[in-house]
């Protein structure tokens, strides 16, 4: 249960932490011609994780908004020009901190003649979990069944974030996502 719940988490926020940038990649066929695409029709990617049905439908919102900026159009026809599949995954990092307290050796203070000497420190440690999110998108030519386009956003996401705060990050995630979608032409 606490594992599903941190990849709606993922989904939602990939949200974070002010020295977390979302990391965004991306890739696509060379020889594809991305401006003859012009609707998509959403398909599942077999053994992708699954995820509530409520996350499901932020997602799809968030991505389906982008994507008609985009100039795509959602149909339920196999016609689609494009099949569209999203996956998403969450992954987690320790982290060490540690800091010191009181004086070292030194000069100044402390026995001899000179001054120097040693004095107490005390160095504490702890470790903590630090959740990573991603959202893989992928389009494939409906015709030929190839993979066209895929991208990727990964961010640090925190779980103490608000419904509000998710869905914002979900947003902007989103968008930066697919700023390089459609690739330029470069003729």
């Amino acid at each position: 249960m606490k594992k599903f719940s941190l990849m709606i988490l993922a989904l939602f926020a990939i949200a974070a932490n002010d020295a977390g940038a979302q990391d965004v990649r991306y890739n696509f066929a060379k020889d594809a011609k991305f401006s003859d695409y012009r609707t998509y029709k959403w398909v599942d990617i077999k053994g992708s994780d699954k995820v509530n049905e409520l996350a499901q439908q932020q997602i799809k919102a968030a991505l389906e908004a982008e994507l008609a900026t985009k100039g795509l159009t959602k149909t339920d026809s196999d016609d689609a020009d494009l099949y569209i599949g999203y996956q998403t995954a969450i992954g987690t990092e320790k982290q060490f901190t540690s800091f010191s307290t009181g004086w070292g050796m030194g000069p100044g203070w402390g026995g001899g003649w000179y001054g120097g000497g040693m004095t107490s420190e005390t160095t504490t440690g702890s470790t903590s979990t630090i959740y990573i999110g991603q959202l893989a998108l992928d389009m494939y030519d409906s015709k030929n069944k190839d993979l066209v386009w895929r991208g990727v956003a990964s961010k640090t996401i925190d779980p103490k974030s608000k419904p509000d705060k998710q869905a914002k990050n979900l947003t902007k995630a989103v968008a930066k996502l697919l700023k390089n979608y459609p690739p330029r032409d470069k003729s």
